[in-house]
């Protein structure tokens, strides 16, 4: 198809990074009825010959579009203008100075059913966390309303040091740990820090879109990776790109298909990594979620060279609002890190990572921990069980050890872009695995978040639900 617009863009300096500025011409075109729901846009390296730009630098606007609704994925197909898009009528352009994201200036949107990445939001322990805000507010003194410290708050560090040293097996000095805004804190610091425009990065296949976007517009060459059983394979790695600067890994519950990186595959991995010179992003977001067995040791914990740059979230423990992660850097590279903190960071806000810290402290976050393993393991039993009570054979639960999604295999041949499609006009957010590819076809899947699932009659008509929209389709 033609492209809807100028297909000129200004330099990366002039209205920002030049993936943001196709991402906002996409949102424009569609807003105005230029593309229209069903349209075909044209393909990655299509676009980027076009353009005269990297095909990173697409590939960054489409996943953003794609994880925001605007953009489906039909595999072969290609991608097109989300059908179910309920769009206004064509009126005026925008005003450049108007703020244009859907939410701008509005509430936050509501949580969906199956929504991917929450936590139990009912059960976070708000007055337990009331009282130690409060407290900490009563406790204010001038020092503390001065800038934060770009690494960190220094008791929350200790306290991440301790926790990391106990329970998944990394020791560590509280120097090294940098606390971030969320996991996209900690991955724009590492690229800040040591990447350079260029360096190939070796990336699992499938894998988190988001992460995968940032890493291509921050100018890695992404190289993907398949996964299968016993996770990533280096094996490919070695054979595609021996010498890449970077692998982007999920070991303990692989994003998003919830296998287990097997010893064997660690310990070639920071092999390479040791021989390479090349630095392992470990993103161990949910490796506190395991309902068999103990959780599995952190990659980091079998790192004698200093090669894993580990990261971990509150986000997906506590709630997604507090926007607080963490990243460890080995002792060599904490000045470099500092340095980077200090100039693109500033530092997170210092009152939520004091409440954060004493609710570390205080031994809070381990009972927390514990009761939602437990409250988990119940509420993904209530959506396996109603998904085999209404779908039978047409869909098979995966059921891996750990994580807070279940991923739902298809027949061979379904569109699961489709299918995801249709169940999110339902009021839904299911997720099409194959919207996770970059690279090889993945077997269709559609991926379900079982947190925020209260009890078995929510989860059947939830369930229920998914059927009415889903069912005819399934059965062809």
């Amino acid at each position: 198809m033609p492209f809807p617009f100028d297909s000129s863009l200004p330099a990366a300096g002039a209205g920002g990074p030049l993936y943001r500025q196709l991402y906002q011409r996409f949102r424009d075109a569609i807003a105005q009825g230029r593309l229209r729901p069903g349209d075909r846009v044209p393909a990655v390296r299509t676009l980027a010959s076009e353009l005269g730009v990297a095909r990173g630098t697409v590939d960054a606007a489409y996943q953003l579009l794609i994880g925001e609704g605007y953009l489906l994925p039909r595999g072969p197909a290609g991608t097109v203008v989300s059908p179910r898009l309920s769009l206004p009528p064509p009126g005026p352009a925008p005003s450049a100075a108007r703020d244009s994201s859907p939410d701008a200036g509005g509430t936050p949107p509501s949580p969906r059913p199956f929504q991917l990445g929450l936590p139990a939001l009912d059960a976070f322990p708000r007055a337990l966390w009331s009282r130690l805000a409060a407290r900490r507010l009563r406790g204010l003194d001038p020092a503390a309303l001065g800038y934060p410290d770009p690494a960190g708050h220094g008791p929350l560090r200790v306290a991440i040091a301790t926790y990391l040293g106990i329970a998944r097996g990394i020791p560590c000095d509280p120097a090294q740990v940098f606390v971030t805004a969320g996991y996209p804190g900690a991955l724009d610091l590492i690229c800040r820090a040591l990447l350079q425009p260029g360096d190939a990065c070796w990336y699992e296949d499938p894998g988190y879109p988001f992460a995968r976007a940032q890493l291509a517009a921050a100018g890695a060459r992404l190289v993907p990776l398949p996964v299968d059983g016993e996770g990533l394979r280096v094996e490919v790695g070695l054979d595609r790109a021996p010498r890449a600067r970077f692998a982007v890994v999920t070991p303990t519950h692989q994003s998003p298909l919830g296998v287990s990186l097997s010893l064997a595959r660690r310990l070639a991995l920071l092999d390479w990594a040791r021989t390479a010179e090349a630095w392992i992003v470990e993103d161990d977001y949910d490796s506190e979620y395991r309902y068999t067995g103990r959780p599995l040791p952190a990659l980091k914990s079998l790192d004698r060279h200093d090669r894993v740059l580990y990261t971990g979230t509150f986000s997906k423990v506590l709630y997604p609002g507090l926007r607080l992660a963490y990243l460890v850097v080995p002792p060599d590279e904490i000045a470099r890190f500092r340095r980077c903190a200090r100039l693109f960071h500033g530092g997170s806000p210092a009152l939520l990572q004091a409440v954060v810290g004493d609710f570390l402290g205080e031994g809070h976050f381990a009972r927390h921990l514990k009761r939602m393993r437990g409250l988990y393991g119940q509420r993904r039993a209530y959506l396996t069980q109603a998904l085999a009570a209404r779908f039978g054979e047409d869909l098979t639960v995966n059921r891996q050890a750990g994580g807070m999604h279940l991923l739902a295999r298809l027949r061979k041949g379904v569109d699961d872009g489709w299918l995801a499609d249709r169940a999110n006009a339902a009021g839904l957010a299911v997720q099409a695995l194959s919207c996770w590819t970059l690279e090889a076809p993945a077997a269709p899947g559609l991926l379900m978040g079982f947190t925020n699932l209260a009890s078995a009659e929510q989860a059947e008509a939830l369930v229920e639900r998914l059927h009415e929209a889903l069912g005819s389709e399934l059965g062809r």
